[in-house]
Order: structure tokens, then C-alpha cells, then sequence
């Protein structure tokens, strides 16, 4: 089974975090450094956790059911929502939580491959890569869901978004110089 690891910089102090029989995985650390939120199948299926940095204080705040496993956690700035992928039907799609719990909030819901989201350091958008368009580019939307908009539209398929520090960047995976593979 997958389990969550921390350890120091420099390759020290490995430990065993999770410490659990499920398969925990995905783990992004809190803009504050004080929790990690994974991807793990305690309950059955993959739902999203929370943990404080040492292991303790676990935190269920989804419960999916069937083939709808999460994936490509990401925190927003202000560390109060994750936003992440999920498989509810048709294609993948992204959603909002808060950290205090609730329900959660479908920001995309076309029937296409919405994936890995990647906030925007001010916290107003999100990245993410999307095939709506039929090859996977580059995508933004407001942090509601609304005002998407393609920012990569060429014939290659251009994958993983992440901001620069300042937000005047994405950097990209791309196969525009050839395949992935």
C-alpha cells in the first residue's frame, strides 16, 4: 500500500506519516506548511483527507462513491479550499472544498477531461489543462468556475499547469517538439 512520507531536505528522517493499510498517495502541503491534504481509499473509495503535519488529526472531507476517485489537489493560497479532480459520470471535472467541510462545489462540468488544477498566487483563478477543445491545452477560469479561458489553443497537448510565484507565468508540459513518450 502507498503511504504518505515526510522527510528532511536533505534526504534525512524519512517517516512514515499515513501509517494506514489503505493506498495514500498525492499529498500537497498547506500554504502554511501546517497540513497535507491527500488522496486516499480508507472509506473504500478515493476521497480527499487532511492531516496535520505529523501524522495526526486526520480529516475525511469527501466521500465519493463508485469510479469517482479524486486526484490533482491543489490549495488555495489562503490554504480555506482545495480545488481537485473527480470522475463523476462523464470525463473528469473540478471541484472546490473547504477546509471546514461542506459540499463541494462542481467549478466544471462539460463532459470533457478538466484536470489538474493549479492556482493563481493571488488566489482569483485557477489553471488546469481541459480536451474540451479535442487535444489537451491550457486553461483558465475565475476561481467560481466562471470565465474560462483557453490560453494554449494549439494542435499539441500541452498538460500540467503551474504558476509562477509572481503570476505573471504558467509553466506547462508540452509535445510540441515532438511526443510525451
Amino acid at each position: 500500500n502507498g503511504e504518505i512520507y515526510w522527510m528532511a531536505a536533505d534526504g534525512s528522517g524519512a517517516a512514515n506519516l499515513s501509517n494506514h493499510a489503505a493506498f495514500d498517495w498525492s499529498p500537497e502541503w498547506s500554504p502554511d506548511g501546517s497540513r497535507l491534504a491527500f488522496s486516499s481509499n480508507r472509506a473504500g473509495d478515493f476521497d480527499i483527507y487532511t492531516m496535520a503535519a505529523d501524522g495526526t488529526d486526520v480529516v475525511r472531507l469527501t466521500s465519493t462513491t463508485g469510479d469517482e476517485g479524486v486526484f490533482g489537489i491543489s490549495w488555495s493560497p489562503d490554504g480555506q479550499q482545495l480545488a481537485y479532480v473527480a470522475n463523476r459520470g462523464v470525463g473528469n471535472d473540478i471541484y472546490l472544498i473547504a477546509i471546514s467541510g461542506g459540499d463541494p462545489i462542481a467549478l466544471t462540468n462539460d463532459g470533457s477531461n478538466d484536470r489538474f488544477p493549479s492556482w493563481s498566487p493571488d488566489g482569483t483563478r485557477i489553471a488546469f489543462e481541459s480536451n474540451r477543445n479535442g487535444d489537451f491545452e491550457i486553461w483558465t477560469m475565475a476561481a467560481d468556475g466562471t470565465d474560462a479561458v483557453n490560453l494554449s489553443d494549439d494542435l499539441s497537448n500541452d498538460r500540467y499547469p503551474a504558476w509562477s510565484r509572481d503570476g505573471s507565468r504558467i509553466a506547462f508540459s508540452s509535445d510540441r517538439a515532438g511526443s510525451f513518450d
